[in-house]
């Protein structure tokens, strides 16, 4: 897919993008959320606090494909967590500057968390502020930078959000 040629355009393919990201962490199929990345990708969770003064520290940082990978391995086999789920909801996103095959774009989300047992809490919201590479023939996140909005940090953040 080439980069689109206008901003309803690139907007459509964004929020597409968007969904089916939300999608994949919903249902769990994590063995394929790396694939919603180049392969020299940036993934960072970080607080609003700390994006606001370009502070490079995040709760979570990996800056290839090959480490989201080891995460999602991580999460499978190594680390110990309580069974749960999210539910993103995501906002139609903003289209900002195209530079070459390369489009900004930001999003607002909410997600819930549903435990095993069933009860569920509002668990994190914020923004996406993401580069979506469309080079490929496919729209993929060059950077994903979630940017939450409270500096409070739940302690079982083991999912992608």
């Amino acid at each position: 897919m080439a980069i689109p040629a206008d901003e309803l355009q690139a907007g459509h393919a964004v929020a597409n993008l968007l969904a089916d990201y939300a999608a994949c962490v919903d249902s769990d199929a994590l063995e394929r959320w790396p694939d919603f990345f180049t392969e020299d990708c940036v993934y960072r969770i970080t607080s609003a606090f700390n994006y606001s003064r370009n502070l490079p520290i995040g709760i979570i940082h990996a800056d290839s494909k090959r480490m989201l990978e080891d995460r999602v391995a991580a999460l499978r086999k190594a680390n110990i967590y309580e069974k749960q789920g999210y539910r993103h909801i995501v906002s139609v996103p903003r289209i900002g500057r195209r530079e070459g095959a390369i489009v900004e774009a930001e999003a607002g989300f909410l997600v819930v968390r549903i435990l095993a047992e069933g009860s569920f809490d509002l668990f994190a919201t914020g923004r996406y502020v993401d580069r979506v590479d469309f080079a490929a023939g496919k729209p993929r996140f060059a950077a994903k930078i979630v940017v939450l909005d409270s500096e409070k940090i739940d302690t079982l953040l083991a999912i992608p959000l």
